[in-house]
């Protein structure tokens, strides 16, 4: 990305609807006003602009990273999803601007901070803590994690939720929405309002912590009985709409398994994806955010530690039966039965153009080939990773605009996407064809 990256630091969060308005309404239109400038100076030297250039501008890069990580809420989350690297809507240049996003934020000062427990718990609250951290362990766009201990003896993570974010969600939509179709990165004839209202929808979801509370809930049951994972109690007497409090599990982040030995990347990739497999095939239920950072694990067991269950979300029969007949066609090269269920799922429709649909195919076709053989697949192969990216970024520069598709397969697609990131960073090499083949029989 260019530009100079600012450390996360202590930054009041602007909570009242109108401020957050004005914010953003000020960060769009100096955007504008700055693509305007630089526009009048490329016709000053008898170029034509842009407009993608001129967003890419380094000067509107800072500014928009460093508004949105300070406007936390709607607004940054809504960047960090356009900035997953799975190529399921936007092209690289929006991802790369957004890729900040991704790390920590910026994060509320103590005085703030004391002010939403206060309203979450009443006053008085401190007298049942031995100690809390002002500063938090993790900062992201909704809320931030730090760490307390009761006067009863529980070591507990609370994650507390920004002030103003539940209730300026519509609005944050509209004015990112507003700054999307300014940047010129849309494809032209594609329409982003689905996608944007379901991204409304989501935020609202992942707005109420006691909602989270239940995923987690959820979770626990069905992994109790798995010692591959590890994932924190849930403590309903500290749980309100706004502040979610668990055990907090010690770890260290997955990024760092990366200079593990083979085996054990290996093994925590595995699991994994095994994971991935039964949301979609046996849980019906799924994690679908696949930020790394909602992925921890424990050095010395090399237990996944799971985290974040804000946006979990019910997968319908329908799609998981896609799926299977996707992969089932995919490993076994079967062309017309791919072709079939493709065409079905919605990736492509009868207003795809016919030499679009050509290299869609020869993309998909390609991948399924690299997982069809018994040998191990290599994550971190980098020129499979290349290969694809040139692939999609040529087919994008020729016009091709992507089908609308139904939700569920968007936040599918975003899981299974981020999921190889994620088995690529660890460079696991594993036999998928053996893995995923147990999921693929025909249900009843």
């Amino acid at each position: 990305m260019s530009g100079t990256k600012t450390p996360p630091r202590a930054f009041k969060v602007p909570s009242g609807r109108l401020s957050r308005l004005a914010r953003l309404g000020a960060m769009t239109t100096g955007v504008a006003g700055n693509m305007a400038m630089s526009g009048l100076r490329d016709v000053a030297r008898g170029n034509r602009p842009d407009i993608r250039d001129l967003f890419l501008d380094p000067r509107n890069i800072r500014r928009v990273t460093d508004d949105l990580a300070r406007m936390r809420g709607a607004a940054m989350k809504i960047g960090q999803l356009l900035s997953m690297d799975t190529g399921d809507i936007l092209p690289p240049e929006l991802s790369q601007i957004m890729a900040r996003l991704r790390a920590e934020a910026d994060f509320m000062p103590p005085k703030q901070l004391k002010t939403v427990l206060t309203k979450a718990w009443g006053k008085g609250w401190l007298t049942q803590f031995e100690c809390i951290d002002v500063r938090p362990v993790a900062a992201a766009s909704i809320g931030q994690v730090h760490r307390a201990k009761t006067r009863d003896g529980r070591d507990m993570a609370i994650k507390v939720q920004y002030p103003g974010v539940a209730r300026s969600i519509d609005s944050d939509v509209a004015n990112v929405a507003a700054l999307i179709k300014l940047s010129g990165l849309i494809p032209k004839g594609f329409d982003l309002t689905p996608y944007l209202e379901e991204a409304r929808a989501q935020l609202h979801e992942e707005a109420d912590y006691e909602r989270e509370g239940h995923s987690l809930r959820t979770f626990c049951q069905i992994l109790q009985e798995d010692e591959n994972f590890v994932l924190p109690e849930l403590h309903e007497d500290f749980t309100t709409s706004d502040v979610l409090a668990m055990s907090f599990v010690p770890s260290a982040p997955i990024e760092q398994a990366v200079d593990l030995d083979q085996d054990r990347r290996n093994l925590l990739t595995q699991n994994l994806i095994t994971l991935v497999l039964r949301e979609l095939f046996e849980f019906g239920v799924m994690q679908t955010d696949p930020n790394f950072a909602n992925y921890r694990f424990d050095p010395a067991t090399d237990r996944l530690v799971l985290l974040d269950f804000g946006a979990t979300r019910t997968i319908a029969p329908k799609t998981a039966d896609q799926y299977r007949r996707l992969f089932r066609a995919g490993l076994a090269g079967d062309t017309t039965a791919l072709r079939a269920v493709v065409q079905d799922i919605g990736f492509i429709t009868s207003d795809t153009a016919p030499h679009h649909q050509r290299a869609l195919f020869g993309i998909m076709e390609t991948a399924c080939a690299a997982f069809q053989g018994q040998a191990d697949f290599d994550f971190g192969d980098t020129s499979f990773v290349r290969d694809m990216n040139d692939a999609g970024a040529a087919l994008a520069a020729d016009g091709f605009v992507p089908s609308q598709v139904p939700m569920d397969v968007l936040y599918v697609q975003r899981k299974l996407g981020g999921t190889f990131l994620l088995a690529h960073r660890l460079k696991a090499k594993l036999p998928i064809r053996d893995m995923v083949y147990p999921f693929l029989a025909p249900q009843p």
